[in-house]
């Protein structure tokens, strides 16, 4: 081995290195939390190119296009070679690889090449124009919303389920219409179809079922001599699919995840991918990346028991080299009040003590479980930052400017039209259909000749007239600075705060001077898009820091010196929501589990003995709690137990018979 390779490979753990160095076969890699998954990744990367594979013959799947891009550049690095080199490997999600391979293949899918990707709103409109021609709406029973639906729709494609499987757990209350759902998700199909567009699920339904054509499957196999997939714990039954069709001639396979991080099930996620690839590819390799680079060694103690709980897992033990650290503090808490007290008192005393706010963490389940905490923060002129946002797809401006290019894309695009349609003044509902109809039918000149009112008939012109230059445009950049001309005067009629959102679109015209290409410039907005609009500044906060506030999902991923895990209490976690089953009840322990290993130094478990419901404002409707099922006898014994105020040490809290419900349901529940 050249000793400049032995000198990188030296880096490693020995777990680490007998991962990176698998030569031929399916390997999983379990990367428990903080055992340094990404770099194992990109050292295989790297040492693949070192032992001759070309860049371009290997796939790498993550789930954000970031996360590919910094694989990227580390294996570059390690290599010590020009970045254009290894940028030629296929990196980036499963939407955006099966969009590459889709426009490839387009022919063989019965697709055209030029097909436009909607979004989710998009898709979601597009519903429900079709559940309303279908009466749906009008029925005297309550018909599940368009987002409902295409949350359905989604979950029967992405999970591989029946329909009836589908209503039945997560839908119960719609199965009365399972007939009319199926009706319109045909219905829907065939709009799509009819259209040229493609929505996310699409992408995957194509890709996977272009693979059951074995010419297909051994042309698009055949082009990647190694597949590695990031975080495959996160990958559903659609994805497992695909994945097991690209290598239907070539067994070269590497994911690399952990089933103890596995908490996305309501996206469609399924542990079972993970927990079942040594029977999906028999002969598999299973290396276990056990050595942590984040927590103490008490915190992982902890971590460890909690996660023994679960009924079937890949079996590991988190250790680290860190020497000493605090035990892991378990908190009692009179009520919400308390906790908040308790929260912000220990916060502050490790400012103090040198740990930044933004060093430090607050995670809760829902989203609603930090109220109380934001107020007395507030009260008390404590920065904090809590994790949330309108997305830059979903602003009604970003939308209608993306129409005019999707048009020009697509011109099957019945959605792109009725909405670009209906920003001209006079034009409505039953205008733009039938302005699309006699587009669809006669050509786009024709619209000039649309019988409607004179003043809306200039309207039409001027959209045809800016449509046809557009034709001429070559630029992606000019296209948009044409349509902002266009669009600009609409804008200011028909929304508030225009400077922002003016902001916003020429802030899209610069974004689009990177692309020479209208296809891929509409497809990495839809499959990467920015998080958020654009804003005026609000009021100056000079205070350079600010406490993280955080649901657990959001922190996946992400880790903090100190963290507090609030409302620890059965009902709220696990979910009350999320305990109809043996499943769900393990992926709640899969999410503590999430939540205890963001902890770098310091850990806090807070539960209240009472809190209150805040459903519908404030009121004293309250339940008393007990502290979360997953921090048993054995857990606890590895932590330091915190009683609440007003109760003595030897106060006996844990075995105390009161259950998570108040007893005014208990009595009503003797009667069911």
């Amino acid at each position: 081995m050249p000793e400049s390779k032995s000198k990188w490979l030296d880096e490693l753990n020995p777990e680490q290195r007998r991962a990176v160095t698998h030569g031929e076969g399916p390997l999983l890699v379990v990367a428990g939390a903080g055992t340094g998954k990404t770099r194992t990744l990109a050292h295989r990367v790297a040492y693949l190119i070192s032992q001759g594979v070309a860049p371009e013959r290997i796939l790498l799947l993550t789930f954000t296009r970031r996360a590919a891009t910094e694989m990227l550049r580390r294996a570059s690095s390690i290599l010590r070679t020009q970045s254009s080199t290894v940028q030629t490997v296929w990196g980036g999600t499963f939407h955006g690889v099966a969009n590459r391979l889709l426009r490839l293949h387009a022919r063989s899918a019965g697709l055209s090449p030029d097909f436009t990707i909607i979004d989710r709103a998009d898709a979601e409109d597009m519903l429900g124009v079709v559940r309303q021609e279908l009466s749906l709406s009008s029925k005297e029973t309550r018909f599940p919303r368009k987002s409902t639906c295409l949350d359905i729709y989604s979950r029967r494609i992405n999970r591989n389920e029946d329909l009836d499987k589908v209503l039945r757990e997560d839908f119960p209350w719609c199965r009365e219409h399972r007939e009319s759902l199926s009706t319109l998700f045909r219905e829907y199909t065939k709009r799509k179809q009819d259209s040229n567009v493609l929505d996310y699920d699409d992408l995957l339904l194509y890709w996977y079922h272009m693979l059951q054509d074995p010419a297909i499957a051994a042309n698009m196999g055949g082009r990647f001599e190694h597949i590695l997939v990031d975080e495959y714990q996160d990958t559903n039954s659609l994805q497992a699919r695909v994945l097991l069709g690209m290598r239907s001639h070539n067994r070269n396979i590497t994911v690399v995840g952990d089933d103890a991080q596995s908490i996305y099930r309501f996206r469609s996620a399924t542990v079972r991918n993970i927990l079942d690839f040594p029977d999906t590819f028999p002969g598999a390799t299973t290396v276990t990346l056990e050595q942590n680079y984040r927590s103490t060694q008490p915190i992982l103690d902890t971590t460890n028991r909690v996660i023994a709980q679960a009924r079937e897992r890949h079996c590991k033990e988190l250790r680290t080299e860190r020497e000493g650290g605090a035990s892991p503090q378990l908190i009692t808490c009179q009520d919400e009040t308390e906790q908040d007290e308790q929260v912000i008192g220990r916060v502050l005393e490790h400012y103090e003590q040198g740990v930044l706010l933004r060093h430090q963490a607050v995670l809760f389940r829902a989203a609603h479980h930090s109220t109380s905490l934001e107020i007395e923060l507030s009260h008390r002129g404590i920065p904090y930052r809590k994790y949330g946002g309108l997305r830059f797809l979903e602003a009604a401006h970003i939308k209608d400017l993306l129409g005019f290019l999707r048009i020009m894309e697509n011109p099957r695009d019945q959605i792109a039209w009725f909405r670009v349609l209906q920003l001209l003044p006079g034009v409505g509902p039953a205008t733009a259909e039938a302005a699309f109809g006699q587009v669809s039918v006669r050509g786009l000149d024709t619209l000039r000749d649309l019988p409607v009112s004179a003043p809306v008939r200039e309207e039409l012109r001027r959209l045809v007239n800016l449509l046809l230059q557009l034709q001429t445009e070559s630029s992606v950049a000019a296209q948009i600075e044409a349509v902002y001309a266009f669009y600009s005067p609409l804008m200011e009629k028909l929304y508030e705060d225009v400077e922002p959102r003016q902001n916003d679109l020429l802030h899209l015209s610069q974004l689009a001077r990177r692309y020479s290409s209208r296809p891929q410039f509409l497809a990495d907005l839809v499959l990467d898009p920015p998080v958020s609009t654009g804003d005026f500044a609000g009021v100056p906060v000079k205070d350079e820091d600010w406490l993280v506030l955080s649901t657990i999902h959001s922190a996946k991923g992400l880790e903090w010196d100190a963290v507090y895990l609030i409302h620890a209490a059965d009902g709220n976690l696990p979910s009350d929501l999320a305990t109809g089953s043996r499943e769900e009840i393990e992926e709640e322990l899969r999410l503590t589990y999430v939540a205890l290993t963001r902890a770098r130094d310091f850990l806090y478990v807070l539960w209240p003995l009472r809190y209150y419901h805040r459903a519908v404002g404030l009121s004293d409707r309250h339940s008393y709690a007990q502290c979360s099922r997953f921090f048993t006898d054995d857990v606890r014994a590895l932590m330091e137990l915190v009683p609440a105020d007003g109760v003595q040490p030897d106060d006996d809290i844990w075995s105390r018979p009161m259950h998570s419900s108040d007893i005014a349901r208990r009595l009503l529940d003797l009667w069911r």
